[in-house]
């Protein structure tokens, strides 16, 4: 089963964590299953970038992103050429390193710093 190692996130995940999880499950739908509270303000419906990751090791064994989720991609907070909408991203048979960007378009209007 792969594993995805969370790298520390100041308020979601401050020690960092690794999880196992099946394979064809959403990085998004992994991360809260683990009592890791990504924000997902769309309810994983690719309509929004709150549950924006970057992929820092393993990115190719996901699935391939589609044309909306790369045009919602462009509105990401720290958009890096390895990030992921996380309700999109289908674990392969890769583990993966994940990082959360330290804020998401949501916790900018909400004035977190």
């Amino acid at each position: 089963m792969p594993q995805i190692i969370v790298l520390p996130h100041e308020e979601l995940c401050p020690q960092g964590t690794a999880i196992e999880v099946a394979s064809g499950t959403s990085i998004c739908d992994a991360l809260l299953e683990n009592d890791i509270d990504i924000d997902h303000a769309c309810d994983k419906v690719c309509a929004c970038t709150t549950c924006h990751v970057i992929v820092r090791e393993g990115y190719k064994s996901l699935n391939s992103a589609e044309d909306n989720e790369e045009d919602l991609l462009d509105k990401a907070w720290g958009l890096e050429p390895n990030s992921r909408l996380s309700c999109q991203a289908i674990v392969g048979n890769q583990d993966l390193v994940v990082e959360i960007p330290k804020y998401s378009i949501n916790m900018a209007k909400e004035g977190h710093r």
